[in-house]
């Protein structure tokens, strides 16, 4: 029989005149949110600076942009691996060591990137090291936290937590575009490597792995609820909670519908739109402009569908976030011009409302269905995102090559996303407490 561990030992909170702890007027889940807000707003920092870079590597070392690219596809493919396997290190090792590990890697990855001489090197510093410092504070990190901190709110939480995500990625782009362009591409690197450092102590500080460590119930729980053991065997949980769960329906619709999320997002968005705008006329910084506009909007739709989330059926709050994106695609190639006008302004509002909104309905249905596991199941249906969106990237090329415009990507993707609205409504199975039990029982065998 295990024993049982010793309860940690808790913060002292100030008493009442009864002599009663007196609980804090801000509720300490709050100042764990706002730890990971800033840790995934500075791990985003680094997700969108990949671009910035090719030019200014093939200026300083005449490197090809085919080279350069193998770094950026090992950094992309590693920021969705590597998430299922973080959310099980922090369930083993605690979200405060993991997230502190993550930062620290992403500071020794970019400022090993200023002293590289060799390509290999970029890959090795900048797609592996930063690849997986990103992917450990991606989606599943918010994940994670709601989980452990918040019973109440937590929709709306999982959707600021994800808005800092693309906040930072957004924000903080045209501030490093400047710095490389009037300090170079080191000076960049620099910047965000501090960032990362500086707010080492501030994670220390204010996050803390679980509410029973500072004596404390979840916000919004009715009872105190204990710290569970660290979970031995975090690679190896990781690939069985896969195998278990790659058994139920739910798992399989939710990868499908995230995939098309991905295909119709990142895989089209940020891969084709800027030439797609050029072939008609448009400048690229003009077009870059949309995408910023979609940027900002996107931080606005994640909150709001965080909102929503905690108050409507998840499911079809899904599928009525891919029927309007679909519509919105397939009137894209009508609103295409030389020139930014009103109605492309729309379309960057309305999509970039819709862009990241997905994200709090899958994660509340895999909380739904999977229970303590959730984190682990989410980071692999965010795998199939990465997927979707790389498949996406590819085929949006090969279509421009072959039809001499991107009208039919924009048609067959709004075409995915009406197959995904239809995924998303019939999204079943069994509660969160049956399968768990069949994990646990996988894991006595």
């Amino acid at each position: 029989m295990e024993r049982t561990r010793e309860a940690p030992a808790r913060e002292a909170r100030p008493a009442d005149r009864s002599g009663r702890p007196r609980a804090p007027r801000v509720h300490r889940a709050w100042w764990v949110a706002v730890a990971a807000v800033l840790a995934i707003v500075v791990a985003g920092s680094f997700t969108t600076l990949s671009g910035t870079l090719v030019d200014p590597l093939h200026g300083t070392f005449g490197w090809s942009r085919s080279t350069i690219g193998v770094a950026v596809s090992v950094n992309m493919a590693l920021y969705g691996l590597i998430a299922p396997f973080a959310a099980a290190l922090m369930d083993r090792f605690g979200v405060r060591r993991t997230v502190v590990a993550a930062l620290a890697v992403l500071a020794a990855g970019a400022l090993l990137t200023t002293v590289m001489a060799a390509a290999w090197q970029f890959t090795l510093f900048w797609g592996l090291l930063v690849g997986l410092g990103s992917g450990a504070l991606a989606m599943t990190f918010a994940a994670t936290v709601t989980q452990r901190w918040f019973v109440a709110r937590r929709g709306l939480v999982t959707g600021i937590l994800t808005a800092a995500g693309v906040f930072g990625q957004f924000v903080f782009l045209p501030v490093l575009s400047w710095t490389v362009e009037r300090y170079g591409w080191r000076a960049a690197l620099v910047t965000v490597a501090l960032a990362a450092l500086v707010l080492l102590p501030v994670v220390r500080l204010l996050l803390r792995d679980h509410p029973a460590d500072v004596g404390l119930k979840p916000y919004g729980a009715g009872e105190f609820v204990p710290r569970p053991a660290p979970v031995p065997g975090a690679a190896r949980r990781t690939v069985r909670v896969l195998l278990t769960t790659a058994r139920t329906g739910p798992f399989w619709l939710l990868a499908g519908v995230f995939a098309v999320c991905g295909a119709s997002t990142n895989g089209i968005m940020w891969s084709h739109f800027t030439p797609a705008a050029h072939d008609h006329g448009m400048a690229a910084t003009t077009a870059s402009s949309v995408l910023a506009l979609i940027g900002v909007c996107n931080v606005a739709g994640t909150v709001a569908s965080g909102w929503l989330t905690d108050r409507y059926d998840p499911r079809r709050l899904l599928a009525g976030y891919f029927v309007l994106r679909g519509v919105s695609l397939v009137l894209l190639p009508l609103l295409m011009s030389a020139t930014v006008h009103l109605p492309l302004v729309l379309f960057a509002v309305c999509f970039g409302l819709l862009d990241v909104a997905t994200v709090p309905p899958v994660i509340a249905l895999c909380r739904d269905f999977y229970g303590a596991d959730s984190a682990i199941v989410f980071g692999w249906v965010n795998a199939a995102h990465q997927v979707g969106a790389g498949l996406m990237a590819g085929l949006g090329g090969v279509v421009r090559d072959t039809f001499g415009t991107y009208d039919p990507v924009w048609t067959g993707s709004g075409a995915l996303c009406a197959a995904a609205a239809l995924l998303a409504l019939v999204v079943r199975g069994r509660p969160a407490e049956a399968v768990n039990t069949a994990t646990a029982a996988n894991t006595e065998k």
